[in-house]
């Protein structure tokens, strides 16, 4: 797969892409005219949400995680001190299910990452946190994440990134209380 950066204008000729408006105007006759609009912000969303997620698999590699893993240990890490929650607010805060959210922690727990240690308000359950060794790995990840995507997508201007940010935020809130009812 080409890297993300490499249909930027300051990249030679723009190369293909395996999906691009063409594609959207062979569906237009399919779709009805006040609904042009909605199915392009699907299929673009869309095609970016699997765009990134396959650039920042190959990015946090590196660092010997998936997606998932790396995912987890940032909501640990960002939910603040003392980096804990239980398993349940995690596959949420991650959106995954119960069962990924389990087989994720268990490798995280596996690499001395993240431990499961009682919950001080109700001795009947488990939190998950984060290790030393865990904490440093998210602080380091995020620092590469970062600086790739910047180097990799560094032709969006800061304007642009903040009308993207906030488009995309809107479009989360508005579907994440829609799936909580």
């Amino acid at each position: 797969m080409a890297a993300m950066g490499e249909n930027r204008p300051d990249a030679g000729a723009r190369k293909a892409s395996a999906f691009d408006d063409d594609v959207l105007g062979s569906i237009a006759p399919f779709v009805a005219k006040q609904h042009r609009p909605t199915i392009d912000v699907l299929v673009w969303t869309l095609l970016a949400g699997r765009q990134i997620e396959t650039w920042l698999s190959d990015t946090v590699a590196a660092r010997q995680l998936d997606t998932s893993g790396y995912f987890a240990l940032s909501a640990l890490w960002l939910v603040g001190p003392p980096h804990r929650m239980t398993a349940g607010e995690l596959a949420q805060r991650v959106v995954q299910t119960s069962g990924g959210a389990t087989k994720t922690t268990q490798r995280l727990v596996r690499r001395g990452l993240v431990r499961r240690v009682a919950d001080p308000d109700d001795g009947r359950r488990s939190l998950l946190e984060l290790t030393p060794e865990g904490l440093k790995l998210a602080r380091e990840t995020l620092d590469l994440v970062l600086d790739a995507f910047d180097s990799e997508i560094g032709n969006l201007g800061e304007a642009e990134r903040e009308g993207v940010a906030a488009a995309v935020k809107r479009l989360v809130i508005e579907l994440s209380e829609r799936l909580s009812r």
